[in-house]
């Protein structure tokens, strides 16, 4: 409506707004409040400067923003981006409603503007990104769901409505409020996400810039929240409960969220004086319970009278609206249009009839007031020109400005590109680490899988071993049996001849007897009686003529006993000596496969990344030396008793687990050679590979065994042995010596880091007796974390000592603890060097801090040595636990030790990031004096100089490059990767 005053009154949104009907002086007054509203300065935006937007686009819509905001570099500061999104989204909630049909039109801009900042990972540039997203979703919203209005007020009349009681666009609308919900989540946990909540953030300008937008972002959720709830609950009058499972899950979700930061968020000095927060129940309403909507209360947001706040004005401010060079239209002009114009102009203002009648006097007197009306708009008029060329020369100077600053965003893309560059790179070679990690777990894998298969090779052999063991004691005691019978047999046999003999014995002096008592009887007798005694002599006869034949019988049925046990006999004789040529080949033939599987393992490209250590491989060298000359001997002792086949059986398949073992283990322990020394391990393993099955190969043939030479598999062996007991150099310590230096370094440790934390004590004594202020504070805040890290360091060198304990204890078996970190000589001189590195760590980084708090040093030299100390514990973790079991209690405790480190650590840069930011300043940039030949030539300087650091960056980096090989290097001429003076080869490798 047009007031009387010639002001347009617009009543919107519960609140009366006014803004001039003059064209120039709302464009003017808009452009400058916008001007004041979006600017690169990091403090939150004024409500008057927001609120007179508002009032200007409320008469005309969003063109004339638009038209203002297209001009600003919003793709080149992510703080102006950030406080126009404020902006924006104000308007899009208290605006007028073609507002946002207005805004649509851009949101291509918005969209692209929204992905170039979503390519930074912090900052306000993340912030921009999601704010922007959370805009395009509203209007997105609200376009597809006109009824709802931008600042989301609606009673529950209108909400049904606006589904139009179907159940479709209810279930619908739900999702695309989830959806609305989760972008100004996102916002709030990236608001909340991107500030220092150990500080007071709420309190500074910077910390503001950031939570003056979420007030907004409180209200909108409220609201969606409300609506949310009740859409769910006429859902689920409606709906299966199972349909809805997604919607309560999703709400589950956001109600934590929505609790969590409403709770964080009231809890803020900044959002006390400006918003009532609202508190969410402690539980979720139960939507599967239809009386719990009447348990349900609106969360209700109050924002307080705005003359509570220090910051509020009147809703309209003149010096707001238009410039205060612009002289007000006064309240007399009123008066005056009716005084020329008469009473009957409030009726019909532009009937002039009543005029005819006019004297002369009032016509001069009205033509000379005219005339000075006319002159008084002359000199508005000229005083409106110079204003506009004022105007016009301060936003030529603006743009000169925004011209340099385009130019300074230029090289700082082309900076962050090549940042982007490295960044790249380094993703490069962390993925490439990560590949070889997962290709070092796969190879970890297949072997522990081919170990597995060894396993049951080698217990299926032994199951074969004992069944032959059975089956050849099974044949003993049937050679023993048949023994038994033979001579059983002998002993019956010898008694059949001793009979026989008896009877010829007998037979014969019968006959003798016979003849003389013939003889006798035939010189005594009557030849009547010589009858008599010849048919006696023929009776006696008789009868031993049929026992001679039964005896002769008797004897001739045992030795056919006797041959047919001794045929029996040989059969199981010659089944026995098959059974045990069996069983030989049977064990040769696995041990075959064992070292031909060794063979096959160390030609796997998996097996690159397997190491193994040269006093291991030695062991192993000489295990199998010994187990070849035990083989020579069984094999003697077969050959001269064939019966002796059990013990070359066992020496012949451990010989086959020991030379395989050897292979591999020499495979490994090339790895950490050098190529010389690694090439003729490796020939010389594949040479006792292939000796091994030859002389298996001959051990397989009855008639090869005897002429089985084993002179060179031993001479391969001995030559590997002979390479795996080269040291390198520096290890010529004693067995006493080396136990010793384990203690003296680990007390030499803790010793450093106690002094370490008393020198920090005393510094921090030192700076509170001298220091006030912010020197004070940061000082406080910096030794107060170095202190932490100091009592994490010891807590980590102490449990680190436990586990030791506890590894040599469980490894040493009856050797002392000297003998045990000898024969470890690997794992020992690890520990030594972590030790060395944790102490000098300590010792370097408490030098830094003292240097930092006296205003001497630098605070990148402090973060670089947390860093260095961090490294450092890693290396006594990785050193300490590589023996460990992994179910130790100390193991665990040192891993929360190296836990507490890494945090310490962090909390070390964060303070010291944190000091370095408030102390020091920032030169402010003042060209205003300057000419443009002067500025010009500043410029010329800047790029040389840019030119020339960028140039001392890139020789830094390279020289670092060099340095760190330099450190690889002579790091491993510590350890013992590389040769020695004398050009003599190293067999020695890294354990585990």
């Amino acid at each position: 409506m047009l007031s009387s005053s010639g002001l347009i009154c617009v009543l919107h949104s519960s609140h009366l707004f006014i803004c001039s009907p003059l064209p120039f002086l709302s464009s003017s007054s808009q452009a400058v409040s916008i001007n004041k509203a979006i600017n690169t300065q990091e403090v939150a935006v004024k409500e008057k400067h927001a609120r007179n937007i508002l009032i200007l686009c409320v008469c005309k819509g969003a063109h004339t923003f638009w038209a203002a905001v297209n001009r600003l570099p919003l793709s080149s500061n992510a703080v102006l981006c950030w406080k126009f999104c404020h902006v924006f989204h104000k308007l899009l909630r208290d605006g007028h409603p073609n507002v946002i049909k207005d805004s649509m039109r851009n949101k291509a801009d918005l969209t692209d503007m929204s992905r170039m900042w979503g390519h930074l990972s912090e900052g306000y540039g993340k912030l921009c990104s999601i704010y922007l997203k959370l805009l395009i979703t509203k209007m997105e919203f609200h376009i597809k769901n006109p009824r709802f209005p931008g600042n989301l007020q609606m009673s529950n009349r209108q909400l049904d409505e606006a589904g139009e009681n179907d159940v479709n666009n209810f279930f619908q609308l739900t999702v695309e409020m989830f959806d609305y919900l989760e972008c100004e989540l996102n916002l709030f946990l990236g608001v909340f996400s991107s500030l220092d909540m150990s500080r007071s953030v709420s309190v500074t300008a910077a910390g503001q810039c950031r939570l003056a937008p979420l007030i907004q972002v409180i209200l909108d959720s409220s609201h969606l929240y409300d609506y949310t709830v009740k859409l769910l609950f006429k859902l689920h009058s409606c709906l299966p409960a199972d349909t809805l499972q997604g919607h309560r899950d999703r709400f589950q979700e956001q109600f934590k969220k929505l609790k969590s930061l409403f709770y964080r968020s009231s809890n803020l000095q900044y959002f006390k004086r400006l918003i009532q927060i609202p508190q969410l129940p402690e539980n979720p309403p139960n939507f599967l319970r239809a009386s719990a909507l009447s348990e349900h209360i609106s969360p209700v947001v109050v924002i307080p009278a705005e003359s509570s706040s220090p910051e509020s004005e009147h809703m309209v401010e003149t010096d707001d609206l238009v410039d205060t060079d612009i002289p007000s239209l006064p309240a007399a002009v009123e008066t005056k249009f009716d005084d020329l114009f008469g009473t009957s102009a409030a009726i019909d203002p532009f009937n002039f009839n009543s005029q005819n009648g006019m004297r002369k006097e009032d016509k001069d007197r009205l033509i000379e007031q005219l005339t000075r009306e006319i002159q008084a708009l002359k000199e508005e008029l000229e005083s409106f020109r110079l204003e506009s060329g004022r105007l016009c020369q301060v936003l030529r100077g603006r743009v000169s400005e925004l011209e340099a600053e385009l130019a300074e965003q230029s090289h700082l893309r082309l900076q962050a590109l090549g940042e982007s560059e490295f960044l790249k790179a380094e993703l490069d070679d962390l993925r490439r680490v990560r590949e070889d990690t997962e290709k070092e777990q796969r190879s970890l894998t297949e072997i522990e899988k081919k170990a597995q298969a060894n396993e049951q090779r080698y217990t299926k052999l032994k199951e074969k071993y004992t069944e032959l063991v059975q089956s050849h004691a099974d044949l003993l005691r049937k050679n023993a049996e048949v023994t038994r019978q033979v001579t059983v047999a002998q002993a019956a046999q010898d008694e059949v001849e001793d009979v026989r003999r008896e009877m010829q014995e007998k037979v014969k002096a019968a006959h003798e007897a016979a003849d003389r008592q013939v003889r006798v009887t035939l010189m005594l007798q009557s030849p009547q009686g010589l009858a008599a005694q010849g048919e006696e002599l023929e009776r006696v006869q008789s009868s031993l003529a049929t026992e001679r034949e039964s005896g002769v019988k008797t004897a001739e049925a045992l030795q056919n006993q006797l041959n047919e046990k001794e045929s029996r006999e040989q059969a199981l004789e010659s089944q026995l000596v098959a059974a045990r040529w069996s069983s030989l080949q049977g064990a040769v033939e696995e041990a075959e496969k064992i070292i031909q599987d060794s063979l096959a393992r160390i030609d796997d490209p998996a097996h690159i990344s397997c190491t193994s250590s040269a006093d291991y491989l030695a062991s192993r060298c000489q295990a199998s030396l010994d187990c070849i000359d035990r083989l020579h001997s069984a094999g003697d002792a077969f050959i001269a008793d064939n019966t002796g086949v059990s013990e070359l059986l066992r020496v012949v398949t451990q010989c086959g687990h020991l030379v395989g073992d050897t292979i591999v283990q020499g495979s490994a322990t090339s790895h950490m050679v050098p190529v010389e020394q690694a090439d003729a391990l490796s020939e010389s393993v594949k040479t006792c590979g292939a000796e091994a099955l030859a002389l298996l190969g001959r051990m397989k043939q009855q008639d090869g065994l005897a002429a089985a030479d084993d002179g060179k598999l031993k001479a391969v062996l001995e030559a590997i042995l002979a390479t795996a007991e080269l040291r390198p150099r520096g290890l010529e310590l004693q067995q006493g010596e080396l136990g010793d230096l384990v203690e003296q370094e680990m007390a030499a440790t803790s010793a450093a880091v106690e002094s370490a934390a008393a020198r920090i004590e005393e510094m921090l004594n030192k700076s509170r007796a001298v220091d006030t202020g912010i020197k004070m504070e940061v000082n406080e805040r910096i030794l107060a974390s170095c202190t932490e890290l100091m009592r994490a360091i010891k807590e980590l060198v102490l449990s680190s000592k436990h586990l030791q304990r506890d590894i040599v204890e469980s490894g040493r078996g009856a050797a002392s603890m000297k003998e045990f970190y000898a024969k470890n000589s690997r794992w020992t001189e690890g520990l030594i060097s972590a030790s060395k590195a944790v102490g000098w760590g300590a010792t370097v980084m408490v030098d830094a801090a003292d240097l930092v708090v006296q205003g001497k040093g630098k605070f990148e030299e402090l973060m670089v040595c947390s860093h260095e100390i961090a490294a450092s514990t890693a290396q006594l973790v990785a050193a300490s636990k590589v023996k460990a079991d992994k179910d130790s209690g100390n193991l665990h405790r040192l891993q929360q030790a190296s836990r507490g480190v890494t945090q310490a650590t962090a909390a070390v840069v964060a303070s010291t990031k944190s000091g370095k930011s408030q102390i020091e300043e920032k030169d402010t940039m003042d060209f205003s004096s300057m000419t443009l030949t002067q500025i010009k030539r500043q410029e010329m300087d800047a790029q040389v100089l840019v030119l020339e650091l960028e140039t001392r960056l890139q020789k830094e980096r390279e020289r670092l490059g060099e340095l760190r090989k330099k450190h690889y290097l002579l790091a491993g001429v510590a350890e013992g990767w590389g040769d020695n003076e004398e050009g003599e080869d190293k067999g020695g490798a890294t354990a585990q």
